[in-house]
């Protein structure tokens, strides 16, 4: 046995190794900041010189304060990797706790990239793993800690280190261990091997890295494992950045030739999927291992070892790299998941019906009124629509197909519906999973309640072994049952729908769902903008839902205790200046008697006096929410 063995959940992270290569990004913050700089307007990083990390805590600021640290231009020929060592302090169970972001800021851009965050709070040191994709343009890295609530909060970096590759990629010789973990067992754990300190009765090999004995790796020993095909975990960074290609890895083991030894991904939902599983292996040397990996969505990298008994003998593993080519040159291109969603404004995509079933669906657009909304893309334009009343038939189905989905994969399924007229809505709209042979397979989700005049939003899971299609069907018994079921903006994506709640905000993007996004208002003696949910309280004006699901928030002004020709404004935060067109899109909602004037206008810097209108609408526009897009140009900063 080895005389050094380090379980990785108890490793004390005290820096990166001496000697290895700087490249641009990296600090560690011995004496200063290094090309990094404290971004002015905000609270200070400050330099401890006798602990060589810098800081922030409620000494020098309050709850919300911000502390901002600018890093110098990158831009990386190649995929490299950012890791930080950092701690997050306050009261344990706190509701409020500080924040630590990682942010890209692209040259030419209006807008940051949020690529990482914590407020998980530590004792010791923690790391953290970013990806940071080659760029062709300049950006900066930016870190960017929030002050929680607590009394003594603080932030600190230990140190910055940035090298070339994937973050995934490992190793082992770094006392880092790429953010490498071990999920802690009380038998059966992962164990640093190798080092300077062994025992020359050890059965464990040398590493593959260097072929020496003085090289490191990651092993798993069955002496502790007490009962049958206990489990040990050894778990990759989370991948951020959507990655895909051939994962590989070299392993090792001894003894037992019926140890279960497999990889699987794991996003953040916590759903497995298994990548690779050993089989033929030859025992007493290092074997290679490689699998096609897409990692399409944020996943972890798991290692699991089972074990049949003590005497097992044991699995180690060491050099775990990635290719953006795949492992097999038979691989097919990925399946594009925006191919499979439709929103009907020119076609049905690639939608069908089929004919024995008859058309019981049709692409339409309607002129919104009292009684009806127009589509959910912009108001105006299509949506799919199934009108049994026109049907001769008293039992009548109408099924509209999707493409087809390849097996052993996870996707979300989201898309809008509403409903007209069916006196019972049991059935009124349903979604069935059918095989390629059109055979039903299973009813995965129907209506529950009726929308109540807005269009809602539906998200289902789906994951099957075999190729299937979805097929959205709507049913009634009878002709006096039968109403209208409309349906809008399919889209599939990759992975768990709960996923999208833990990713970061698309930059640019704000529905209001959380929060106001940082817009801000003009004070008013009356007139405010509010931020709500459902029916406006005021009869026959304003939306019945938002047009983000139907249940969520937006902002409306409620005009009852304003006077004519009072004004109430919502202003964005600044946006940096940069050459070129952008593009704005909003969504309006102007329904009702007395309905007033919206304008948005453009108000560079230093020219607060001068503000020039680009869009304009006055009086009831439509029961239904209306899309705006607007272009424009802005050389200076800018709202």
């Amino acid at each position: 046995m080895l005389l050094l063995a380090v379980p990785v959940l108890l490793l004390s992270v005290t820096g990166f190794a001496e000697g290895a290569t700087v490249f641009d990004g990296s600090c560690n913050f011995e004496n200063s900041t290094c090309a990094y700089k404290s971004a002015y307007g905000f609270l200070p990083w400050i330099v401890n010189t006798e602990g060589h990390y810098v800081s922030v805590d409620t000494t020098r600021g309050n709850h919300g304060q911000k502390a901002v640290l600018l890093s110098p231009d990158l831009q990386p020929d190649d995929w490299s990797c950012l890791r930080l060592v950092y701690q997050i302090t306050g009261l344990e169970f706190s509701q409020n706790p500080s924040i630590l972001n990682v942010i890209v800021r692209p040259e030419g851009e209006s807008f940051d990239h949020l690529l990482w965050s914590s407020q998980e709070q530590s004792d010791g040191w923690l790391i953290a793993s970013v990806d940071l994709r080659s760029s062709s343009k300049k950006y900066k890295t930016i870190l960017e800690g929030i002050l929680g609530a607590d009394e003594k909060s603080s932030i600190a970096i230990y140190e910055l280190k940035v090298t070339t590759g994937y973050c995934i990629e490992c190793d082992f010789e770094e006392n880092h261990l790429c953010g490498y973990m071990n999920s802690w067992n009380p038998n059966v754990n992962w164990f640093v091997g190798g080092g300077n300190i062994r025992n020359s009765q050890a059965i464990m090999p040398k590493d593959h890295t260097l072929g020496s004995e003085y090289g490191h790796y990651m092993y798993v020993d069955s002496v502790y494992a007490k009962q049958f095909q206990e489990v040990a975990h050894l778990v990759s960074p989370l991948i951020v950045t959507p990655i895909s290609g051939c994962l590989s890895f070299y392993y090792r083991i001894h003894r037992e030739s019926s140890n279960i030894f497999m990889v699987y991904t794991r996003d953040l939902h916590g759903s497995y999927e298994e990548i690779w599983k050993m089989n033929d292996v030859r025992q007493g040397e290092w074997n290679l291992a490689e699998v096609d990996l897409n990692a399409l969505f944020p996943v972890e990298i798991v290692f699991e070892v089972a074990f049949n008994g003590i005497q097992a003998g044991y699995v180690a593993i060491d050099d775990i790299s990635f290719s953006a080519e795949y492992c097999s040159e038979e691989k097919g291109p990925l399946f594009n998941a925006q191919e499979a969603g439709c929103d009907f404004e020119s076609d049905l995509c690639k939608f069908h019906q089929d004919d024995k079933d008859g058309f019981g669906w049709s692409r339409v657009t309607v002129k919104p009124n009292i009684y009806r909304m127009g589509d959910h893309t912009t108001g105006l334009g299509y949506f799919m629509l199934a009108n049994t009343r026109l049907s001769s038939q008293s039992g009548y189905v109408g099924r509209l197909y999707g493409p087809s989905l390849p097996g052993n994969m996870q996707y979300c399924l989201r898309f809008f519906y509403t409903l007209y007229g069916f006196s019972k809505i049991s059935d009124s709209l349903a979604v069935y999973i059918f095989e390629e042979n059109q055979v039903v397979q299973e009813k995965i989700w129907s209506v529950k309640e009726s929308p109540k005049g807005a269009w809602l939003q539906a998200e289902i899971n789906i994951n099957k072994p075999m190729t299937c299609k979805v097929a959205f069907v709507s049913w009634c018994k009878s002709f006096w049952d039968c109403g209208l079921a409309a349906l809008d903006d399919v889209s599939v994506s990759i992975g768990n729908c709960q996923i999208a709640d833990k990713l970061p905000p698309i930059p640019g993007k704000c529905t209001f769902e959380k929060d106001d996004c940082g817009f801000q208002q003009e004070w008013q003696r009356r007139g405010f903008w509010h931020r709500i949910r459902g029916a406006t309280p005021t009869s026959y004006t304003g939306p019945r839902g938002d047009h983000t699901s139907g249940v969520g928030y937006y902002m409306y002004i409620e005009a009852t205790n304003m006077v004519f020709g009072q004004k109430s404004r919502l202003i964005s935060r600044p946006l940096r200046a940069i050459y070129g067109k952008q593009c704005l899109t909003f969504f309006y909602h102007m329904y009702g008697a007395g309905t007033g004037l919206l304008n948005v206008y453009l108000r560079e810097e230093s020219r607060r006096h001068k503000e020039s209108l680009l869009w304009s609408r006055r009086g009831e526009q439509s029961i239904s929410w209306l899309r705006a897009q607007i272009e424009y140009e802005s050389e200076r900063q800018h709202e």
